[in-house]
């Protein structure tokens, strides 16, 4: 019996990551087809459809916190954004274009979820299993080398709150949008005042007939200067593109700055506090509700909230704010510490995704069957955060300490993209079987990326999906943008055992 085919690079995921990561293989070389005719690159995706994260973000008022022309690649220009912040369907519809543009979807495996990772030594090839939708038998992928692009937030649960199963009215979670349930007149509880329940808000505050919003922290919340794309800018940026480049290089920039504030406690950070206060004191009227709305924390230690109309939706006579903890969930709605339930008829968690900051949320079993799991438990550590000891040949996107605080995440994909291709050209170049980062030099990149973190933000004193239960900071990168991607400019095959 034929073995099965054996693939240059495997991506797991079909979002932003993942499409750009085969954009930059084909632009490589690699892509196409080897000798036999057969294609070296494969895309699996468990959803019937690409966009990732956009693809399953599709409550009301879902859009990106950065701008349209910072929150795409530099070499897949669209100079068509309709807005200066785009909303999660045209980031989906960029997605598509992407695809469709660079003739990707001959690659892509759809309804075809990832269940496993195994390194086979012996051959330096990754053992992939998948499960196809519709099927109970798994399928056998093999692959020398595997990007993982499914990103830090794939999944999502309802929170862990007591008495969540007793509760008869309607559930909705903010990442599995319910389009088919009828708010018109409806007594309804937003959980949650993070990054997407301040764009909710607003949304259901004209849709339902009350809404409470239950907060346990408040956030900083800054405007958002959207505006619609004028017309004679979209037609400049399709014939200029070096306008387009100029305009994404100023807003580069200046959310660059931005880290001498968000990334590092300085006279800044006060400044931005300041700024915080003075649109809470502008925006909100009543002295309590402000009181309520103040944070505790330094600028940056938890996200900031970028949004202009939440605070004016809390302030409609059909809204209030809740701070007083959940003490349970009831059967007919939510009761807090105070004694009071709340009687409610439908209840949103806004309360984000499952962080993977231990891996996938599927094995992966690297050389002497090592777990990641087992390796990652008190946190995930990576050199450069794209590649851990142990595991050959496995790139892992947005892994380990590449989150930013104060830019685009694409601008960091960016660099993660560029340092795959050296990667896999080096592998195949050199026929080598695999690329092992060695221990030592893994050992020390952590060690410096913990002592520069214990200096940030991140790390002064507040609770946030960044850190571990016991306060490991496994998922940012402690400094800018352009530190991270001189880092992944510099591929030396010195910090690797290099086995052919």
């Amino acid at each position: 019996m034929a073995r099965a085919h054996v693939y240059q690079t495997l991506i797991v995921g079909a979002g932003f990551t993942g499409i750009g990561a085969a954009i930059k293989l084909a632009e490589a070389g690699i892509a196409g087809g080897d000798e036999n005719g057969d294609d070296e690159i494969v895309i699996l995706e468990r959803s019937d459809r690409v966009g990732g994260t956009w693809r399953d973000t599709s409550y009301p008022g879902a859009a990106c916190d950065i701008p349209s022309l910072l929150y795409s690649f530099s070499f897949v220009a669209n100079p068509g954004w309709t807005r200066a912040y785009p909303s999660a369907g045209e980031i989906c519809a960029h997605i598509e274009d992407m695809v469709d543009r660079f003739d990707l979807r001959r690659h892509i495996r759809f309804g075809t979820e990832v269940t496993g990772l195994a390194f086979d030594e012996d051959a330096g090839v990754w053992q992939v299993t998948a499960v196809a939708a519709g099927r109970k038998r798994a399928s056998q992928f093999r692959a020398r080398t595997v990007v993982l692009a499914s990103g830090p937030l794939p999944d999502s649960s309802f929170p862990a709150i007591r008495g969540l199963e007793t509760y008869t009215g309607h559930k909705i979670h903010s990442a599995r949008w319910d389009h088919d349930y009828d708010f018109a007149g409806k007594r309804v509880a937003v959980v949650g005042t993070g990054a997407s329940a301040v764009q909710i808000i607003p949304e259901l505050v004209e849709q339902a007939g009350f809404v409470k919003v239950f907060q346990r922290t408040p956030g900083w919340v800054i405007p958002r200067l959207d505006v619609a794309m004028p017309p004679v800018v979209q037609e400049l940026f399709a014939k200029v593109p070096a306008a387009q480049q100029l305009a994404r290089q100023a807003l580069f920039w200046g959310h660059e700055a931005s880290a001498t504030a968000l990334v590092w406690n300085t006279p800044l950070s006060a400044l931005v506090a300041q700024l915080g206060k003075a649109h809470l004191r502008a925006t909100v009227k009543d002295p309590w509700l402000r009181r309520q709305l103040t944070p505790d924390f330094t600028p940056g230690c938890k996200r900031m909230l970028i949004s202009s109309d939440y605070y004016p939706a809390l302030q409609r006579a059909n809204c209030k704010l809740i701070d007083w903890p959940i003490a349970t969930i009831s059967p007919a709605g939510i009761r807090t510490s105070d004694g009071v339930e709340h009687l409610l008829d439908a209840i949103v968690f806004a309360t984000g995704y499952d962080v993977h900051l231990t891996g996938p949320p599927f094995p992966v079993t690297g050389r002497g069957g090592r777990s990641l799991a087992a390796d990652w438990s008190s946190g995930g550590q990576a050199f450069k955060s794209i590649q851990a000891h142990g595991y050959p040949n496995l790139f892992f996107m947005t892994g380990p300490n590449s989150g930013p605080g104060h830019n685009s995440l694409l601008v960091y994909v960016e660099g993660q993209l560029d340092y795959v291709v050296r990667a896999v050209g080096a592998i195949r170049e050199g026929n080598l079987r695999y690329l092992d980062v060695r221990d030592d030099v893994q050992r020390r990149h952590n060690a410096q990326i913990q002592r520069r973190l214990g200096k940030t933000t991140w790390m002064s004193g507040c609770r946030s999906w960044y850190l571990t239960e016991d306060g490991f900071n496994a998922s940012m990168y402690p400094g800018f943008a352009t530190q991270y991607l001189r880092q992944m400019r510099s591929f030396r095959l010195a910090d690797y055992h290099a086995v052919a």
